[in-house]
This record gives C-alpha cells, structure tokens and sequence, in this order.
C-alpha cells in the first residue's frame, strides 16, 4: 500500500561557490536603504507530491531526485522534508 507525501526541497550553493545573483539582490537593497542586510545567497524552492510505501522510501527517492536532476552536487547542497499528506497549503503572499 502506498501513501501520498509531500516534499519540501530547498537547493542552495554550497558556502564557497560565488553568488552573483544573491550578491546583485544584497546589492539592491542596500540601494533601497536595507543597509543592515549582511548577505544574501539565492536558492531554489520545490515542493512535489508523490506515492510511496514509507517514508524511508520517499526520502530515498528524493536524494535519489535530487542527485540526479533537481540540484548540482558539484555546487550546490540540498535538504528535503516531508510534510503531512494532508497538511494546509503555504500562505502565499
């Protein structure tokens, strides 16, 4: 019997691996005044659905995922967590 998980993936540049992007958004805002933001690293958020028969199956799925197509392990690191199949929606702003 499967169950329905839901994943929430965060993919991030490893620490020593340069950030134009976050280094043109802290830019950015100090020109708004944001003078007090002290770094800024851009990342990638996912969330995905799938079906699986335990959870320690979706989590070896999602590295498996992860690995091979949603980030970079040469530059980039991720983490994952499953979250209740009937859990409510984010809020959205």
């Amino acid at each position: 019997m499967t169950q329905t998980y839901h994943a929430r993936i965060y993919v991030t540049l490893r620490p020593s691996v340069l950030d134009p992007a976050g280094t043109a958004v802290q830019s950015g805002l100090k020109h708004l005044g944001y003078d007090n933001v002290e770094g800024v690293r851009i990342g990638k958020y996912v969330e995905l659905t799938l079906q699986a028969g335990t959870a320690e199956e979706a989590e070896g799925q999602l590295d498996r995922m992860c690995d091979q197509l949603l980030a970079n392990p040469v530059i980039e690191n991720y983490r994952f967590e499953l979250v209740d199949a009937i859990a409510p929606a984010s809020v959205s702003k």
